[in-house]
C-alpha cells in the first residue's frame, strides 16, 4: 500500500511545473580572456547588478581594469613559447608508438588495414565536426595500443571508435557519447564492448593520454611561415593541415617524430604555393631546429602522398580538403619533383 508521505510527495510533484533551462552552445574560451575573479561569495556590501546599471548610465565611467589580462611583454612571451616548444620536443619522444609494431607485434593487422581504419575515422571526425587535434590524438592512441597488443580484424574498428571516444573527451567541449559511436558502426558493437575497449586502452597506455601530435607543432611552424599576404598564409596553414592528415594514412610516417612531419608539411606546402622560392627560411630553421636535409625523406613521402603515388585509394582526407571551407587546397597543382637544391643549407 501507498504511504501518506508517498502520496503527499506525488501530489506536490504533480503541482510543480518543471521548466527546462536552455543552455547556450558552449564555446572554447582563450585562457587569457578569462577574468581573474576570486571564486568566493560576493560580500553583502557589494551589489554587482547595481554597479553594472550605474556603469551603463554613466558612459564616461571608467571601466575596471584586470591587470592579469594585460598582454605579456614580447620578450617574455617569446621565452615562454621557446620553453614550451622545448618541452613538447622532449615529450614527443616519450609517448610514441613503436615504429615497426606491425612486423613485431601484430599477427593480422597490416598497413593497408590500418590505413582503411584511419580513412574511416577521418569521415567520422567530419560527421561529428571534431577538432583536428581529436583526430590526430585518436590515431596516436591506436598506434600506441597496437604497439603493445595484438588485435584481430573484427576488433580493429572497435579500437578505432574507442580511441576516438577517449580523444573526444580529452579535446572536445561537447564530445559524442558512447551511443553515437555505437551508431556510427551500424551497432556492430554494443555499448558494453566500447566501454570495455575504452578501459583496455586507458590501462594499456597507463592513462598517459596527453602527447604532442603533428598538429601540435604544425600551428607553431605555420605561424613562423606566415608573411604579410593573409590569403596565402591561410593557404599554407590549410595545405599543411592537409599534408599532416595524409601522413596519418601512411604507416611509414611513424618512424618520423611528429615535429619532423609538421616541419616537412610546412616545407612542402611552401614549395607547392611558391615553387620558385626556397621553402625553408632561416626563421623556420631556427624555430623548428631542423635543417632542410633532415626533412628530405619525410618531405618526399608527403609529396608522393599528395601526388597520389601512395595511398591513392583512400579518399576521405582528399575529399575533405577539396571543400571550399578548406580553400580547395587538395586541388592545388604541384611540380612532380622537389629540386635537390632545396634540401641544401642556404
Amino acid at each position: 500500500m501507498e504511504t501518506r508521505a508517498s502520496a503527499k510527495r506525488k501530489a506536490n510533484a504533480a503541482s510543480v511545473v518543471i521548466v527546462e533551462k536552455q543552455h547556450p552552445k558552449r564555446q572554447r574560451v582563450v585562457l587569457a580572456e578569462l577574468p581573474n575573479l576570486p571564486n568566493l561569495t560576493v560580500p553583502q556590501t557589494q551589489n554587482p547588478l547595481k554597479e553594472k546599471l550605474q556603469c551603463r548610465k554613466n558612459s564616461n565611467a571608467k571601466k575596471p581594469s584586470l591587470t592579469n589580462n594585460t598582454p605579456l611583454p614580447p620578450q617574455i612571451h617569446q621565452s615562454y613559447v621557446s620553453d614550451i616548444h622545448d618541452y613538447l620536443r622532449a615529450m614527443e619522444r616519450k609517448r610514441r608508438p613503436t615504429i615497426d609494431y606491425i612486423e613485431k607485434v601484430q599477427k593480422i593487422v597490416t598497413p593497408v588495414m590500418r590505413a582503411i581504419l584511419v580513412d574511416w575515422l577521418v569521415e567520422v571526425a567530419e560527421e561529428y565536426k571534431l577538432l583536428p587535434d581529436t583526430l590526430h590524438l585518436s590515431v596516436s592512441y591506436i598506434d600506441r595500443f597496437l604497439s603493445l597488443n595484438p588485435v584481430t580484424k573484427s576488433r580493429l574498428q572497435l579500437l578505432g571508435v574507442s580511441a576516438m571516444l577517449i580523444a573526444g573527451k580529452y579535446e572536445e567541449m561537447d564530445p559524442p557519447g558512447v551511443d553515437e559511436f555505437c551508431s556510427i558502426t551500424d551497432n556492430t558493437y554494443d555499448k558494453a564492448e566500447v566501454v570495455k575497449m575504452e578501459s583496455d586502452i586507458l590501462r594499456s597506455l597507463n592513462f598517459e593520454m596527453g602527447n604532442p601530435t603533428v598538429n601540435t607543432f604544425l600551428r607553431r611552424y605555420a605561424d613562423v611561415a606566415s608573411d604579410n599576404q593573409k590569403t596565402l598564409n591561410l593557404q599554407i596553414e590549410l595545405l599543411g593541415s592537409y599534408l599532416a592528415e595524409l601522413s596519418l594514412l601512411d604507416y611509414d610516417c611513424l618512424r618520423f617524430l611528429p615535429s619532423v612531419v609538421a616541419a616537412s608539411a610546412i616545407f612542402l606546402a611552401r614549395f607547392i604555393i611558391f615553387p620558385e622560392e626556397h621553402p625553408w627560411t632561416s626563421s623556420l630553421s631556427e624555430c623548428s631546429g631542423y635543417k632542410p636535409a633532415e626533412l628530405k625523406e619525410c618531405v618526399l613521402i608527403l609529396h608522393d602522398l599528395y601526388l597520389l603515388r601512395k595511398a591513392a585509394t583512400f579518399k576521405a582526407v582528399r575529399e575533405k580538403y577539396k571543400q571550399p571551407k578548406f580553400k580547395c587546397v587538395a586541388n592545388l597543382p604541384s611540380s612532380p619533383y622537389v629540386p635537390n637544391c632545396y634540401f641544401e643549407d642556404q
